[in-house]
């Protein structure tokens, strides 16, 4: 399973961003092989308008399982959903803390 988590770092010890579209990073985790890769979104989410679809879209195209921010705008969800990828709110923690209640079906899906 492949897990993206909005991230305001590059570590698992990182901060859950807030903001899906306009996280500073999403990390992808893959618990089949319990490593995880950084993608940098510094780009997508300086875009005026847009972030949240792009981000989307580009999660989309890593074939994700599960996305996990604290907050998702409606045309990020249409992408995400459109991709059959599940959605998850996770209010505050470590992204290591969103992968670990995604793995025990603990968080809010949407």
């Amino acid at each position: 399973m492949k897990i993206a988590v909005a991230s305001e770092g590059t570590e698992l010890a990182s901060r859950v961003d807030p903001r899906f579209g306009r996280a500073k990073y999403i990390i992808v985790y893959d618990t089949t092989k319990e490593a995880f890769d950084i993608i940098d979104n510094s780009a997508t989410s300086a875009r005026t308008g847009g972030a949240g679809v792009k981000t989307a879209e580009r999660v989309a195209a890593l074939r994700v399982d599960y996305v996990i921010s604290q907050n998702f705008g409606p045309n990020a969800l249409s992408v995400l959903k459109a991709a059959n990828i599940k959605p998850a709110v996770f209010s505050g923690g470590t992204v290591e803390e969103a992968i670990a209640q995604v793995q025990r079906n603990q968080l809010h899906l949407i």
